[in-house]
């Protein structure tokens, strides 16, 4: 019992050099860790509020249909549309063996040449009775390497499909020819086919067979910044070339003017 009062200190002593030693060894992150245990970051937003680089801006609705070509571009035959014309389910609801040749041919039928858009859109639809011609117009939004990508694909289709065998699902074949089309320098790149279906008859040299031509039809993309114009434009008459060029020269140029007026603020 004399010896009691002399333990207290040296007790006390031993636990605050112990206590010293584990604050230190928290602070270092001891030596069985691999760096520091607060190296993460620490925010008060949350990630999903954080903005994405690979995320682009897009045009609003309202934008986007003020960027559209309306039948006063295209000259006096053309109108608003009816409602779709019967070669499309007739001609363009088909498939192919070779997987670019199928994919081409459900581009044509569904409009959708960069997939499912996520930006905000809008479209146009103009019919030109007299020679069954439609020509279907729209704007989407998209990453522009996601659109050179697409591009580069359509560049590549007078090799892959230059010619191919399309068939419906009612078994009736046709022949589908695939080249390119000539058109404007507008935006920032471009690419466009003209895509001719005809009666499965047709010979090697290209003679019409017993149906004789049925469908002419152009695919064109333009993009501008990470905005992209995707049009077709098609008929089983004669092929108005002009129609072609002039949405394309006009409808990026109306584009053009919209993104020079400011981007949606997100």
């Amino acid at each position: 019992m004399q010896h009691a009062p002399a333990a207290r200190p040296l007790l006390a002593a031993a636990l605050s050099a112990a206590l010293t030693l584990t604050v230190a060894a928290c602070s270092a992150g001891g030596p069985e860790t691999d760096g520091p245990v607060d190296a993460a970051p620490v925010t008060t937003q949350a990630p999903a509020a954080l903005p994405s680089p690979t995320v682009p801006p897009a045009l609003t609705r309202g934008q986007a249909r003020s960027a559209l070509i309306t039948e006063a571009d295209l000259g006096e035959a053309w109108e608003p549309t009816r409602g779709a014309a019967t070669w499309r389910d007739e001609v363009l609801k088909a498939t192919a063996e070779r997987p670019d040749c199928r994919r081409l041919l459900d581009v044509l039928y569904t409009e959708e040449l960069f997939g499912a858009a996520t930006a905000a859109r809008a479209t146009a639809a103009l019919d030109d009775p007299a020679d069954e011609a439609q020509l279907h117009y729209r704007i989407t939004s998209h990453r522009a390497a996601d659109i050179d990508r697409t591009l580069a694909w359509l560049a590549t289709l007078p090799d892959t499909c230059g010619r191919f065998t399309s068939r419906a699902a009612s078994g009736a074949a046709r022949d589908v020819r695939v080249a390119g089309v000539t058109l404007p320098r507008a935006g920032d790149a471009r690419q466009g086919l003209r895509v001719t279906v005809r009666g499965a008859s047709a010979d090697a040299e290209g003679a019409e067979g017993a149906e004789g031509a049925v469908l002419t039809l152009d695919l064109v993309a333009v993009r501008l910044g990470d905005d992209a114009i995707s049009l077709t434009n098609g008929g089983l008459g004669e092929m108005a070339d002009d129609a072609t060029w002039t949405a394309v020269e006009v409808g990026t140029r109306r584009l053009a003017e919209v993104r020079r007026q400011g981007r949606a603020q997100v």
